[in-house]
């Protein structure tokens, strides 16, 4: 397969029109297919086989005024009562606008100065167009605005507005700009990586738009292939570009180097993103749709990204010729520095006392961890967004007025063809600790079934919420009757994805651990680096328990006040995270393996990788770090805590896994790193992703060779 990539690249690098033409074309027909067959983003939180999914089959089947999105208008006056003729006529408009099946009459507090009218739409949330829907819903009700009060929305539609993006890339972009400015001097290699990076998430965020087409994508769901695309498309240029300028350090023509560079770099590259595509692949096995669609989006950026890192990138390296040195690197024979000296000097030492480095690394590692084993997951709702946000504020509204639980009621579905005492039912229901109110039960139109409005205690996001769907389910609820609405699809959703964490755990880590064992013919290398991963990822969750749960930073990151860990993030992140975690491990143990096949030398081989690698995994690290942080400052909760969570995993792996846990840990197994039993080792395939395979260096004469110009198409 090397062969095969250094024949690409030394081509691409030759007639890098082609190539570069070739990419504009793909980009510009992606995009045009993407904007007229295209379809558009829907969220699926459909659970089968889960109480709450049974209880909105029967509203569906049996109450569809019941079954589609909903939307909350609260209004308030400062001073006395509301005007019931005026709330009257707000509601009137509001029936009147697309989808609304029905408007419920105005619920006002018992002071007088607060009503709710809640609005029902006859298709889910996903058939909205949310931003134009809160519109209509402003425009409703503009008369109550022009009379002095105050008007807020909530509930599925308002939640569902997202607001506009590209800061967060915008953050990550320049970020990584300056920090290759930093490390290679040129503005030429610094502005590569940038373009075939942005190459490559056009081509992806077209493809997420055509997946749409036939799908349903979750509309979380770009925002996450772009960060995660960014991140390892600047990364997977950048390890390219890095051996490309060692070939040419050695000597070599422009295309030898660039045909060398892909063949090397750009295999490990193509290990990495299909090592990140396994780790997405996971999520597969959560069997939650709006998981599954996360996944095949992330996979669809990390793919293109990584065919623009082997195709396009040596095209523009041979256009760019030796522009990608600093200026005083161009002069034939100057001696350009590839290894870092510190950091093969701080190897050796690790290496020479492995024991206390390595003890010291696992303590804080699991220090970090540790918050975690009391993380609490829960989905987030509007109580976690910022006080200036509408649905915040008609949530704080609600709770004053109504009380707490009033922002998630629950809603219990019978089916009186198996239950028909729903007087008994709800005298029950109204008995049952922690339930404030029983609304008397509202029959379907055939009269087949009925629904009874539980009004709880608790606020969804309180733990005693949990608890109370728990009783009524075990104790209350006939044969025939189940709950739904916000706090239990939340319990049912938080439930399933706590039961499904581990076996997408245990795959993830066999695939890759898998894979790396064929790459690498060891058995010991990735199962040290799984085990590393591991341990990153568990410092990161603890993170997110300190940060956002504990509260320690929620204020910097534009949150209220402390929230749970959202439910999503845990098992996304893991598939997300594991996949970008090993890349570092595929381009370091690269290297190292590649000097240990060259001098036998199982600690000097690890020192050796190391001060090769060490300034353009910093690098990457960097850009990854600064590119994740950039969407903490998303506004979505879940894109905020992915953010901050990657971000943190990534920067202990370029630093504590990097540089103590690697070198300690392979110092102390020394030539065991490398075992492999001979018939597991006749038994794998066989992939070279040193190069050898390659033809041999051409050009490398001690002085830059000059390669004739690149031809045009």
């Amino acid at each position: 397969m090397s062969r095969l990539l250094y024949r690409l690249g030394r081509a691409a690098a030759l007639r890098p029109w082609r190539f570069i033409v070739a990419w504009v074309l793909v980009v510009g027909a992606l995009g045009g297919l993407a904007g007229v067959a295209g379809g558009s983003l829907h969220d699926d939180y459909s659970l089968p086989g889960t109480g709450s999914q049974q209880a909105t089959d029967l509203l569906t089947e049996r109450f569809p005024a019941l079954s589609g999105a909903d939307a909350r208008v609260v209004v308030h006056t400062r001073s006395g009562r509301l005007d019931p003729a005026r709330l009257e006529g707000a509601r009137e408009r509001l029936a009147a606008l697309p989808h609304v099946s029905t408007v419920d009459p105005a619920m006002p507090s018992p002071d007088g100065a607060t009503a709710l009218l809640t609005v029902r739409y006859d298709v889910p949330v996903t058939e909205l167009a949310p931003a134009e829907t809160l519109d209509l819903l402003r425009g409703a009700t503009g008369d109550l605005r022009a009379a002095g009060h105050q008007v807020e929305f909530g509930g599925q539609v308002p939640e569902n507005v997202t607001a506009p993006g590209g800061t967060a890339e915008a953050v990550g972009i320049v970020a990584a700009l300056v920090i290759l400015l930093l490390a290679f001097g040129s503005v030429v290699a610094a502005g590569l990586p940038l373009a075939v990076a942005l190459a490559g998430l056009g081509a992806g965020v077209s493809g997420i738009t055509l997946l749409a087409a036939v799908t349903d994508v979750a509309t979380t769901a770009p925002t996450l292939a772009v960060m995660t695309g960014l991140g390892v498309g600047i990364d997977y240029a950048l390890f390219i570009l890095t051996r490309h300028r060692e070939g040419l350090a050695s000597g070599m023509t422009v295309a030898e180097a660039a045909g060398r560079a892909t063949a090397t770099a750009g295999l490990s590259v193509i290990f990495a993103g299909f090592t990140v595509l396994l780790a997405l692949s996971g999520l597969v096995l959560s069997r939650v749709p709006v998981f599954m669609t996360m996944g095949f989006a992330t996979g669809i950026v990390v793919a293109a990204t990584v065919a623009s890192a082997v195709t396009l990138l040596p095209a523009v390296l041979g256009l760019a010729g030796r522009r990608v040195l600093r200026r005083r690197d161009r002069a034939d024979g100057a001696r350009i520095e590839t290894g870092s000296p510190r950091v093969r000097r701080w190897a050796e030492h690790v290496g020479r006392h492995p024991w206390p480095w390595l003890l010291a690394a696992l303590v804080l590692m699991l220090t970090l961890a540790a918050p975690a084993l009391g993380m609490r997951t829960w989905p987030s709702d509007a109580s976690s967004e910022p006080t200036s946000n509408t649905a915040r504020k008609a949530y704080d509204l609600v709770a004053e007025a109504y009380g707490p639980g009033a922002n998630g009621t629950l809603l219990v579905a019978v089916d009186l063809r198996r239950s028909a005492d729903t007087e008994g039912l709800r005298a029950r229901l109204a008995a049952t600790e922690g339930v404030v109110s029983v609304a008397p039960a509202r029959l379907s139109p055939d009269r087949a079934a009925a629904v009874l409005v539980v009004t709880p205690e608790y606020g969804p996001q309180d733990e005693r919420a949990t608890d109370l769907v728990d009783r009524v389910r075990a104790g209350v609820l006939p044969p025939g009757a189940e709950i739904a609405g916000l706090t239990a699809a939340y319990v049912d959703l938080s439930r399933v994805l706590d039961g499904r964490l581990w076996p997408v755990i245990g795959a993830v880590v066999a695939t890759s651990f898998l894979m790396l064992m064929i790459v690498f013919r060891s058995i010991l290398a990735p199962l040290k680096a799984a085990l590393m991963n591991l341990l990153s990822i568990g410092a990161a969750y603890g993170a997110l328990t300190a940060i956002f749960q504990w509260g320690w930073g929620a204020e910097l990151l534009g949150l209220p006040h402390s929230v749970p860990v959202s439910s999503l993030i845990v098992l996304l992140m893991f598939a997300v995270l594991f996949g970008v975690s090993m890349d570092y491990e595929v381009f370091l143990l690269s290297r190292v393996r590649e000097e240990w096949l060259r001098t036998g030398d199982a600690r000097g081989s690890v020192s050796a990788g190391l001060a090769v690698t060490g300034r353009v995994i910093t690098s990457a690290a960097l850009i990854m770090v600064a590119v994740f942080l950039g969407f903490a400052l998303d506004p979505g909760l879940v894109i905020k805590q992915m953010g901050v969570g990657l971000a943190v995993a990534v920067a202990l792996d370029a630093t504590v896994v990097r540089l103590v846990l690697v070198p300690a840990t392979m110092a102390l197994l020394g030539r065991a790193n490398w075992w492999l039993p001979g018939p597991l080792d006749r038994l794998l395939p066989t992939f070279d992703p040193h190069g050898h395979d390659a033809p041999p260096a051409t050009g490398a004469t001690g002085a830059p060779a000059r390669d004739r110009e690149p031809s045009g198409v």
